[in-house]
C-alpha cells in the first residue's frame, strides 16, 4: 500500500490539463501515475460541509479527467473519521457519483464511518477503538479481493 499525498496538488485549471501528460504539473503527474500503478484506490477522509473537501475533490478532478484518466475503471473503497456523529456518511455517499462517472468498481461494505473520532485514536493518530479496527481489516480485505478478482478477469 502507498501513500499519496495531494499536499501540493494546484488548483485545476482545464487548460493545463492536456492529455499528454507532459503538459501536466509535476505533482499532478507524479500523482496519477501512482494512481495507474495501483490495482485499487482507498480513499479516507473527513467531511466537510456534508461533502468531500475541496482539497479532495480537487485531487480527483486532477485524476478524473481524459481518457488517460488513471481511476477509470479502478477498484476502489472510501472510509472516513470525523468528531461529529455522523461519521462522514454524507461524504461517502458524494463520492458514488464520482465512482459511476468513473465506471469504477467499489467497496460497499462495510461502511467506514467513524464518528466522535477524537474519542477513537490515541494522541499519536493511532485508531483505538477495537470495533472500529475490525470494520477497516474487514474492509481492506474486501478490497484487496475486489482487486485479485478484478485482475483475473
Amino acid at each position: 500500500m502507498e501513500t499519496i499525498s495531494i499536499s501540493d496538488i494546484p488548483h485545476y485549471n482545464a487548460d493545463l490539463d492536456i492529455p499528454a501528460a507532459a503538459e501536466r504539473p509535476g505533482p499532478v503527474k507524479k500523482l496519477r501515475d501512482a494512481m495507474a500503478r495501483a490495482d485499487g484506490l482507498l480513499f479516507v477522509s473527513p467531511e466537510y460541509n456534508y461533502s468531500i473537501p475541496g482539497t479532495l475533490k480537487n485531487a480527483i478532478d486532477w485524476a478524473s479527467r481524459g481518457q488517460d484518466s488513471p481511476m477509470l475503471q479502478k477498484c476502489v473503497a472510501v472510509m472516513g473519521a470525523t468528531p461529529g456523529l455522523w461519521g462522514t456518511v454524507r461524504m461517502q455517499t458524494a463520492f458514488l457519483s464520482v465512482f459511476q462517472f468513473l465506471n469504477m468498481k467499489p467497496v460497499l461494505k462495510p461502511e467506514i464511518l467513524v464518528n466522535q473520532a477524537d474519542k477513537k485514536f490515541d494522541e499519536s493518530g493511532k485508531l483505538t477503538d477495537e470495533t472500529s479496527i475490525d470494520l477497516v481489516r474487514k474492509k481492506l480485505e474486501a478490497l484487496k479481493q475486489l482487486c485479485l478478482q478484478n485482475k483475473k478477469s
